[in-house]
């Protein structure tokens, strides 16, 4: 991160970009909950903010392409003051835009993230064949029923 820092002329006050031992980036990104795909690029990956209290836990993860003082300033807050930190919910607004972020991927040539219409189609694709094995699944039960009414 530090060298990805100087590279794209990042010079912030007070952050440190850190980087772990390369032998540890699967298990650390894991516990995160935090994925990456490598690219010929370097790496394809949700931006993410995990809030971890003084006991090392996990008490908030936040995903988007941008990040406001709202979606920071009340588990912080909660964090600070001892305050019992209201669980994470999900609304279909944030699910949706987790689908939309995870078919978002970088583009090196413009240095923006561009969406990847491929993944929409193959999470789709998956949604259909479940239906489908379902509906065989329904349909071969209601026969057995049916033979088994028949017989019986």
């Amino acid at each position: 991160m530090k060298a990805f820092s100087t590279q794209h002329g990042i010079h912030l006050p007070n952050w440190e970009f850190l980087s772990p031992a390369p032998a540890i980036v699967d298990d650390l990104a894991g516990n995160f909950g935090f994925s990456y795909v490598a690219t010929t690029a370097g790496f394809d990956h949700l931006n993410q903010i995990t809030l971890v209290d003084a006991e090392g836990r996990i008490v908030r993860q936040i995903y988007g392409e941008r990040f406001n003082a709202d979606d920071l300033a009340e588990p912080l807050k909660a964090m600070i003051t001892g305050a019992p930190i209201p669980p994470q919910t999900s609304t279909l607004a944030e699910l949706v835009d987790r689908v939309r972020i995870i078919c978002s991927v970088y583009d090196p040539l413009t240095g923006k993230y561009r969406t990847n219409y491929a993944l929409y189609f193959e999470i789709a694709g998956f949604i259909s064949f479940m239906f489908f094995m379902g509906w065989i699944a329904w349909s071969f039960m209601r026969k057995q029923r049916k033979d088994g009414i028949q017989s019986g």
